[in-house]
């Protein structure tokens, strides 16, 4: 049964991992498309990098994600505090109304924001761009900071709490003191989350970007309508090198709490 089960699982990856490795392949094709290898070649690369505008947004999608991650993270993380300390019937009807948010439709959350943003644009006289998009970014990543938070909070004891107001501690002192550490490492899992649900949204953003402004998906989906381009495989490869390396550096932050924590 256990082998069964491994065969399974390297299944499941190889069918997973071919295209991506196939598409990472082909960003080093001497030829201009996908149909045969002709040599290698770093010229698709050198390309993707002469691309002003291809370059800027880049950094634009970064730091949106980092920046939607981490207003998210903050008012997720307060947010799961407040819902632990509710009422249980309250409790449930607070997560139900979260977990809408995480099982609706992408097109219609970002159909219902372009209608919200449309309306106010008409009053505020404000033009879809980064706001739009940063504070949709903000809602949808907010429910999934939640629930990586509450687990933690769930699981803690109270009387670490109590212990602190016993010795005298602020409820300030309490939350930066006790609270805010112990529950550091579901903060640093909702902000990986939060980061990576950003970072490759696309159904919400297309909806809410502006001419001003756009994102790597919409700028993939994009120019993938006018035909594939090997410059895009390159961008791709980078990307995934960089999802890595985000892998690898949450893998060690969370090992290093870990080890903290049972120290």
């Amino acid at each position: 049964m256990k082998k069964f089960a491994n065969l399974y699982l390297a299944l499941v990856f190889v069918i997973l991992y071919i295209p991506i490795f196939y598409l990472i392949f082909y960003s080093f094709n001497q030829g201009g498309d996908m149909n045969g290898f002709t040599g290698l070649t770093l010229e698709h690369y050198s390309e993707m990098f002469a691309d002003s505008r291809l370059m800027l947004i880049l950094i634009q999608t970064f730091f949106l994600a980092f920046l939607s991650s981490i207003l998210a993270t903050a008012i997720g993380t307060f947010g799961a505090i407040y819902i632990y300390q509710s009422r249980q019937k309250r409790q449930q009807s607070i997560l139900s109304l979260n977990n809408i948010l995480m099982v609706a439709p992408d097109v219609m959350i970002g159909a219902s924001f372009l209608i919200l943003f449309t309306r106010l644009a008409d009053i505020f006289h404000f033009n879809l761009g980064f706001m739009t998009v940063l504070l949709s970014h903000i809602a949808f990543s907010i429910p999934i900071v939640v629930l990586m938070v509450l687990p933690r909070l769930k699981e803690m004891n109270g009387d670490m709490i109590n212990a602190a107001y016993d010795l005298g501690a602020t409820p300030w002192q309490m939350l930066k003191e006790v609270m805010l550490p112990y529950l550091t490492p579901g903060i640093i899992s909702g902000f990986f989350m939060a980061f990576t649900y950003s970072l490759d949204d696309f159904a919400v953003t297309f909806f809410v970007t502006g001419n001003g402004f756009t994102t790597l998906s919409v700028e993939i989906y994009s120019r993938a309508r006018r035909g594939i381009s090997l410059e895009i495989n390159a961008l791709s490869t980078i990307v995934f090198i960089f999802s890595i390396f985000l892998v690898i550096g949450y893998y060690f932050i969370s090992q290093d709490k870990k080890e903290a924590r049972d120290a």
